[in-house]
This record gives structure tokens, C-alpha cells and sequence, in this order.
């Protein structure tokens, strides 16, 4: 057999691509319309541990400067790994060394800069093509990712720091279903790789129910097969040792996870912990799959 080092990875097993495209620039509109409502004070309120609003403000201008530095401006200069570290330890030091540094930045600084980068940001984004390779998703197991993963693990991040932000100011997360949707459709890409070292019976599935007018299912199954494709229902298939999102087939999952849409972004971010989730949620059929799929991280953590 002939190698193909050149071959365009298989991705089918992350479901169909998303396009969030379309939502950047209405996402960046709503972090403005967030930070020039905040009050002098909400700005020193914690928003994540360890972090002010001001803090995370800066991170994000961090991850503005990042994406247009390194995708649309090929920049190749900056922090590098130390001796064995891991992926996780570096992304948090490098933030952390980010957001040390423009502490000397006021709110209003930030807040003029931010409006400027990230709309560069949402143009990138707007621009870019959905089927190239891109920035592995670590979370999702993809090494590289398509660039629709990628694009859509962005606008989960800008999306849930606005909400950290809005929080700390004592306002309720964004409603608007049409955005909630796509994140959490895109936290659900990690279901396969959370599931990577749960073993089941081929055709073994288990589901994820998100209700209200942002939810859906999402299906885990384990098949000898690696083929899916994502709708408003999808399902996640074990391949093996392997898990992939397919539509579900027909009778009942072995396991099935039902919770609200606040349940389940808070989860994926780990807002909450799985124990809390399991607490909440209405659970049937194999206790020990659905702890599985609620050990489920759509972040670097």
C-alpha cells in the first residue's frame, strides 16, 4: 500500500460542519454594547477566579491579537513551550503573563481597542474558508481541525467570556436561541473524544438532550464504522475504541442524559462540575455511560 502523508484528514466523525461564520460580527456588536454598560465598578468584580472583568477584557484583546497575528497575518514570533510542559500549562501561562501585562491598560483603552481588533476578528472570520485545515481543537480530539471547528471553538469562547462578564455585573446569560444553538451544538463536538476511554459493544449510543429552543440531541454510538452526519438531531457512535456523532438509529439508547441549556454550556465550560450536572439532570438507563458523557469539557481546562 501507498502512503498519502498529503491526505486530507477524516473528520466525518465530528459530525457535520458548523458555520459561525454569520455570527461574529453580531457577537462582537453585543461584547461592545456589554462593556460600554458596564458601571466604573463592575470592572474590579471577579468574573472567572482570579480574574476581574478588566482581566478578562484583556484576555480577549489577547485572543483577538492572537487569530490575526497568526492566521491572517502568518506571524510566527512569540511564547514557545518550556521544557515539558503541557498544552494545558502553556495556554494558561501565556494568558496569564498576557493579562499581567496590560494591567497597566485602563477599561477605556481596552474597551476602544477591543471594538477595533475584534472587528478585524469578525472580517477574518467571515473571509475564512470552512473546509481548510486549521489550529488542532484539543478538546475535540481534532488534530488539525477544519477550519468550521476551529472558526465555531472561537465563537464559543468569545461567547462565553461575554457571559462570564455579564455575570459578574449581575445580568442573566444572552437568551437569544439563535446563538445559543450553535454553542452549544459546538460544545457537543466533544463528546467522541470525551468517550475516547469509555468502551462499549459496537452500536452501543448514548444521548445528550438539551432542552428549550436552543437544544437538541446529540447521539454517541459505537460502530465499526467511522460515517456521521449532524442535523438538529445527532447522535455519537463508539467505532470501537472510537466514538463518533451519527444520527441515532432506531430504538433506545443505552443511556441518555436530559438537561437545560444553562446546565449544559455551564458544564461544557465548567462553570459547574459533572457531579452538579448529574444532579440535575434526568438520567436513564446505564448510570455509569451517562457519568461518562458528563465528564464531557469544551475548553482548554
Amino acid at each position: 500500500m501507498t502512503s498519502q502523508p498529503d491526505a486530507v484528514p477524516d473528520h466525518t466523525w465530528l459530525g457535520a460542519p458548523i458555520d459561525a461564520r454569520p455570527l461574529f460580527a453580531p457577537e462582537h456588536a453585543a461584547l461592545m454594547a456589554t462593556l460600554r454598560g458596564l458601571a466604573p465598578a463592575d470592572w474590579g468584580k471577579e468574573a472567572v477566579p482570579g480574574w476581574t472583568v478588566r482581566d478578562l477584557a484583556a484576555h480577549l484583546l489577547g485572543d483577538f491579537y492572537g487569530r490575526l497575528a497568526r492566521d491572517r497575518d502568518g506571524h510566527r514570533e512569540g511564547p514557545g513551550f518550556a521544557l515539558g510542559e503541557t498544552l494545558e500549562a502553556f495556554i494558561h501561562r501565556i494568558n496569564q503573563e498576557w493579562v499581567d501585562a496590560m494591567a497597566r491598560v485602563s477599561p477605556a483603552a481596552l474597551t476602544g481597542t477591543l471594538d477595533l481588533i475584534g472587528g478585524q476578528v469578525a472580517r477574518f472570520f467571515e473571509n475564512a474558508d470552512p473546509a481548510a485545515l486549521s489550529l488542532g481543537v484539543s478538546w475535540a480530539g481534532a488534530d488539525p481541525a477544519p477550519m468550521w471547528l476551529d472558526s465555531a471553538r472561537d465563537f464559543t469562547e468569545f461567547w462565553t467570556h461575554r457571559q462570564q462578564i455579564r455575570h459578574a455585573a449581575g445580568l442573566a446569560t444572552d437568551p437569544d436561541p439563535r446563538v445559543l444553538s450553535v454553542v452549544l451544538d459546538t460544545f457537543m463536538r466533544a463528546l467522541p473524544h470525551t468517550l475516547r476511554d469509555t468502551t462499549a459493544p459496537v452500536g452501543t449510543q448514548i444521548q445528550m438532550i438539551v432542552d428549550g429552543p436552543a437544544g437538541g440531541t446529540w447521539t454517541a454510538t459505537a460502530s465499526a464504522t467511522a460515517s456521521a452526519s449532524v442535523t438538529a438531531t445527532a447522535s455519537v457512535t463508539a467505532t470501537g475504541s472510537r466514538w463518533s456523532l451519527a444520527e441515532p438509529d432506531a430504538g433506545q439508547p443505552a443511556a441518555l442524559v436530559r438537561v437545560d441549556a444553562e446546565t449544559a454550556w455551564r458544564l461544557c465550560t465548567r462553570g459547574i462540575d459533572p457531579d452538579t450536572a448529574l444532579a440535575r439532570a434526568r438520567i436513564d438507563g446505564d448510570r455509569q455511560l451517562a457519568e461518562a458523557a458528563c465528564r464531557i469539557v469544551s475548553i482548554v481546562y
